[in-house]
């Protein structure tokens, strides 16, 4: 079989199709007479316009993603401290308030500069945002009877104010709280709702104030685009100023100036972040100065390596006996992420020990993307989901020294395959479900205690944990299963109990699950050739049906729940349907594909049972840990 290339695809000649700055040696920029358009005005100079949007940071999970639909539309927006005073703002056609995971009466929860309501500039807060906005006004905020998180069906009055002109009627939304605005401040009307949250949304037009308890930034509220489009344009007045077009070439710059006269080092995973970013170094500095290699950690799918091995230019280093002694006998998941983290980091110590590689030479490379880096409370309000590999304590040492480059690091997975295209890699490359760099690790769930499910009103308590975002907060709790896959009933009661991050269905098990347990154990070999035996029968299935191509990930989960000695763990399949990872939405499987998937799971050694998760993100992540 021909190798598949990593490195970019050129025309005739290194830069065939482009023009060069006259700034530089080799800054490559799309040639601008085939679309007929000019180039931003900010273009050639390298550097950003004055933002017209300002996003104040409240630690929100989305804060960044705001900012990126803002541009999406034509404007230049940027994030600051929420705290950022007034008058720093008065260039600013207009303020966003993001989310963020604290309530407005905690002690040293962030705020803003209430000037910023009576600056002039029109301001718009979302979620954290509203409530923030509510509260320094004088309305009153109140921890709601029951959360809300995921779909919501929001009622939005008819409105001839210009946030809302056009979008009134019933709609679906995506919300992420529990505390919810109780009174409005004096002036404010409320024309939206849901069934759990009666004031969804507020406005007080003749201030140009506007807030929403739901996300408009994120994907799966439907109508989102148009509420930012109309704070942006009818609100603030905004003009286009903003193309990403060319994007490229600046990164290409970054990366120069990153690495100087130092090469780089990249553990390429096989998986799009880390294909695209190798790529991209490669064209910025030449395919001799950039190194790949590949960890088999024995934490990897079946086939993985091999289809590795059939990458250009990327080597194969074997380390399962390091990574999984280094793992023997942790539960924890953080401590999981963060152990595999530092032997990546070993390893490249090691190679470059072996090889004789100068270290002060060499940087190392990493397909980071803005998901990992905000789940990993990479803001200063920001709570930590989960600490990723690439962003462990000796991940950040080397940050700090200046001895990363890390070229999608303000990049979401669509905009990620979107350059992979714009370089002409493969499609079989950038088409590929993303796979989490720790691997089988953090879909292999262990357990510290030995316990039975606990039967209540609503179902089982499974006392197994896993990790959940609630309200922009980090949750780590057990696992209700339900024994229907009824996907309006998993949310309704994720959003009622308090104690439960994540519901599931049984689809099929051995004994009722009322008599199932769960046994205390951690990571070994035979587990985790259980799982990868269990992800390569449903993503074969998967596959074949063509429901893979339906789905933007499919995790295949191993909890410690079974009936006997004989059958100790449990198969949870994880359909979702997402843009950029930030929110997902569980998809149901047919019932066909779904009783073939349970058929071939239960002939496999050691199943007690096959589980579907119902659950969305929020409240659940798409990764269990």
């Amino acid at each position: 079989m021909a190798s598949r290339r990593l490195a970019p695809r050129r025309g005739a000649g290194d830069c065939a199709g482009f023009s060069t700055l006259p700034s530089c040696s080799r800054k490559c920029v799309p040639e601008r007479r085939q679309t007929g358009r000019s180039a931003p005005p900010w273009y050639h100079r390298g550097l950003n316009p004055t933002p017209q949007i300002v996003v104040l940071d409240a630690g929100g999970q989305y804060c960044h993603l705001i900012a990126r639909k803002v541009r999406d539309l034509g404007v230049y927006a940027e994030v600051r401290p929420s705290e950022t005073p007034a008058g720093e703002l008065e260039s600013a056609r207009g303020i966003l308030i993001s989310g963020g995971p604290n309530s407005v009466y905690d002690a040293g929860s962030p705020t803003v500069d209430p000037a910023i309501f009576a600056c002039g500039a029109p301001v718009f807060g979302i979620c954290y945002g509203q409530q923030l906005m509510a509260h320094l006004l004088g309305g009153e905020v109140r921890k709601g009877d029951q959360g809300e998180y995921g779909l919501a069906t929001l009622d939005l009055d008819p409105a001839s104010d210009p946030l809302f002109a056009g979008l009134d009627g019933r709609q679906q939304v995506w919300m992420s709280h529990r505390d919810a605005v109780a009174a409005l401040p004096e002036g404010f009307s409320a024309p939206g709702r849901t069934a759990t949250c009666p004031i969804a949304a507020m406005a007080a037009p003749g201030r140009r104030l506007y807030a929403v308890q739901f996300h408009p930034e994120v994907v799966h509220t439907e109508r989102g685009r148009e509420y930012l489009a109309n704070f942006v344009f009818r609100v603030c007045g905004c003009r286009k100023d903003w193309d990403a077009r060319g994007r490229l070439p600046l990164l290409e710059r970054e990366i120069r100036d990153a690495a100087g006269t130092r090469n780089v080092f990249f553990f390429v995973s096989g998986g799009v972040d880390s294909s695209v970013a190798f790529a991209l170094c490669a064209r910025a500095l030449g395919e001799s100065r950039v190194r790949g290699v590949y960890v088999d950690t024995g934490l990897m799918r079946e086939g993985e390596t091999e289809f590795i091995r059939g990458l250009a230019g990327v080597s194969v280093e074997t380390a399962s006996e390091q990574f999984l002694t280094a793992l023997q006998g942790v539960t924890d998941p953080e401590r999981k992420r963060q152990i595999i983290g530092e032997e990546f980091v070993r390893v490249q110590e090691r190679i470059f020990s072996e090889r004789r590689l100068a270290g002060d030479e060499w940087i190392l490379g990493q397909g980071t993307i803005y998901p990992d880096t905000i789940e990993s409370g990479g803001t200063a309000n920001a709570a930590v989901i989960k600490t990723h590999h690439n962003r462990v304590a000796g991940i950040r040492k080397l940050i700090e020294a200046g001895r990363i480059v890390e070229p999608l690091k303000s990049f979401y997975k669509d905009e990620v395959r979107e350059a992979g295209r714009e370089l002409g890699l493969p499609s079989e490359l950038l088409d590929r479900h993303p796979f989490p760099g720790p691997g089988l690790a953090i879909r292999c769930l262990c357990s510290e205690i030995d316990a039975p499910v606990r039967a209540t009103g609503d179902g089982y308590i499974v006392p197994v944990k896993s990790v959940g975002v609630q309200g922009d907060s980090r949750s780590y709790a057990p696992v209700l299963a339900i024994d229907t896959p009824d996907h309006g009933r998993a949310t309704a009661l994720i959003n009622r109990l308090s104690g439960v991050n994540r519901v599931i269905a049984g689809v099929e098990t051995r004994l009722p699950v009322s008599r199932m347990r769960v046994r205390a154990c951690s990571l070994t070999a035979e587990r985790l050739a259980r799982l990868r035996r269990a992800d390569a029968a449903v993503r074969r299935l998967s596959h074949a049906s063509g429901f893979d191509r339906s789905v933007w990930q499919f995790p295949v989960i191993l909890i410690p729940l079974g009936t006997t000695a004989e059958f100790p763990d449990s198969v949870v399949l994880r359909p979702v349907a997402s843009v950029d990872g930030m929110t997902a939405q569980s998809v149901p499987i047919g019932a066909e594909l779904l009783q073939e998937m349970r058929a071939e799971l239960l002939r496999q050694e050691g199943i007690a049972g096959v589980f579907l998760d119902l659950t969305h993100k929020p409240p659940g992540t798409i990764e269990w840990e």
